[in-house]
């Protein structure tokens, strides 16, 4: 499978800290009847992730609630203990991005966007890709090359929508 415009997104068990500890939840729970912005890349704490993808999301969160996005969501292929520590260092969490992870990267290879460079120690992460996903269904999409972050970044996907 692809990602590709009029798809609906597979659903998928995905993990977050909550309240009590690390927990899970049905990425179609978070999806349904909702307009949402999601958008994956390689990994918490990685040069170009925290530095550039990442950022961007949170400059532009304010832009995307402005268009009627209720919730802009991170998925990543790590652990919600690395991701909780990661958004509270970047200030994603409080800018309100929710940040998810598929800790085995099941989600991430049902939807074709896995990718490993092992000469940099990335085994199984996640291609950088974006997209406005209107309950469940995929309405907008924007997908990196492995290796480059321009498309998806918050900044370029709010001129696509």
């Amino acid at each position: 499978m692809s990602l590709e415009i009029g798809q609906k997104l597979p659903d998928a068990t995905l993990g977050l800290m909550g309240d009590d500890g690390p927990t899970t939840l049905q990425l179609s729970g978070k999806l349904a009847g909702r307009k949402v912005v999601v958008f994956a890349l390689p990994g918490a704490y990685t040069g170009t992730c925290s530095t550039a993808h990442l950022p961007s999301f949170i400059r532009s969160v304010d832009a995307f609630r402005a268009k009627g996005v209720e919730e802009v969501i991170c998925i990543s292929v790590n652990d919600p203990f690395v991701l909780h520590a990661w958004g509270e260092s970047t200030g994603a969490t409080a800018a309100g991005i929710t940040l998810l992870g598929d800790a085995d990267g099941s989600f991430t290879r049902a939807i074709g966007m896995d990718f490993t460079a092992p000469a940099i120690g990335l085994i199984g992460r996640s291609n950088r890709w974006a997209a406005l996903v209107e309950d469940g269904v995929i309405t907008a999409l924007s997908v990196d090359e492995p290796g480059v972050c321009d498309i998806s970044t918050g900044d370029r996907f709010l001129e696509t929508i």
